[in-house]
């Protein structure tokens, strides 16, 4: 099964170190997606690098403006990453 997991803010970086390790367990592929909404490396990096996150196979480059702005930036940037790369299941 493909699974994309979305991460953008600290509860998700905490959330996807424990799914990773069962997803993969039973086989499951995982490819980690990053809103990229927080772009400052004390914002995000940090989280990759303390958690043993790998780096995502996609950063959707959110980052700026309003969270409206951010929000829609998120959607259509994944709509886009569907149209080339399915996923059996999006978290």
């Amino acid at each position: 099964m493909n699974i994309s997991i979305i991460i953008g803010t600290r509860p998700n970086f905490i959330k996807v170190t424990q799914f990773k390790k069962h997803a993969v367990k039973y086989g499951h592929n995982i490819k980690i997606i990053h809103t990229g909404q927080h772009y400052d490396k004390n914002m995000s990096e940090s989280f990759f690098t303390q958690l043993s996150i790998p780096q995502p196979h996609v950063n959707l480059g959110a980052g700026g403006g309003s969270q409206s702005e951010q929000t829609a930036a998120i959607m259509i940037g994944y709509e886009k990453l569907l149209m080339t790369e399915k996923s059996d299941l999006c978290l």
